[in-house]
């Protein structure tokens, strides 16, 4: 009995490693694709801003290319802290795009700004044009979101972003289910060397190695340990016969 119990827990516990090895390997497989996606988003045309007014869903539009054509609100700007650039720490810089011939508006992540040290409170100068804007940039998702204790922040400065309580916040017909990151030469006071996207395909298959390895060790010690005496119990008694 215990003999039995001992193998039908190292089944168990091959079946788990084993089937946690191939998720790992349809992650990676997912990411692979997704970055895939992303390539040829960058490198293909772009897409019509029509397709960014009239709603088409963000699955079906992010990672591609899109020029826009538009005005700045420019006191909705907002200016995210403790974002990085050059090894250097900053602002990155937000501003809401009212669409060309429409009320819709997406958020513009701008560009990266130093910030002021001595006077931590105090806006950097960002040279935004107040008449026609026109922009090119990448779809992606709203803006990434770092640690924030408390509530959430308030203000031109803040910590991190949510697009739908910004909505609500500002009034405007903003679309909260993505923003567009704005490429090109440094201009207006900003850089756009922005960090590449890293989807961590490495890291899955690291993590599936890691579980083969745990099923191999697994399965060899259940036979040294406990198929390998009965093989010899067993050549031992046919010797002795």
């Amino acid at each position: 009995m215990r003999w039995l119990l001992i193998a039908i827990t190292a089944c168990l516990a091959t079946a788990l490693t084993v089937s946690l090895g191939f998720w790992q390997l349809r992650r990676a497989a997912h990411k692979e694709a997704l970055a895939a996606q992303m390539a040829a988003g960058a490198s293909g045309p772009s897409v019509a801003s029509s397709s960014v007014i009239t709603g088409k869903a963000s699955e079906q539009l992010l990672h591609q290319m899109v020029n826009l054509r538009g005005q700045w609100v420019v006191d909705k700007t907002v200016y995210l802290d403790n974002r990085q650039m050059q090894a250097k720490a900053g602002f990155y810089v937000l501003t809401p795009l009212r669409l060309e011939g429409s009320d819709a508006v997406v958020m513009v992540q701008r560009g990266w700004i130093p910030r002021n040290f001595v006077e931590r409170d105090r806006l950097p100068e960002v040279q935004t044009t107040s008449g026609p804007a026109e922009i090119t940039g990448r779809i992606a998702l709203p803006p990434s979101k770092l640690y924030e204790p408390g509530a959430a922040s308030t203000g031109p400065i803040r910590q991190n972003l949510d697009l739908q309580q910004f909505q609500k916040e500002s009034g405007l017909a903003l679309r909260t289910d993505l923003s567009i990151v704005q490429i090109g030469a440094a201009s207006e006071g900003l850089l756009r060397e922005w960090p590449a996207i890293n989807i961590g395909v490495e890291k899955h298959y690291g993590y599936a190695v890691q579980w083969f390895a745990l099923t191999a060790l697994i399965v060899g010690l259940f036979v040294w340990f406990q198929l390998r005496p009965l093989f010899v119990s067993s050549k031992d008694s046919s010797t002795h016969v």
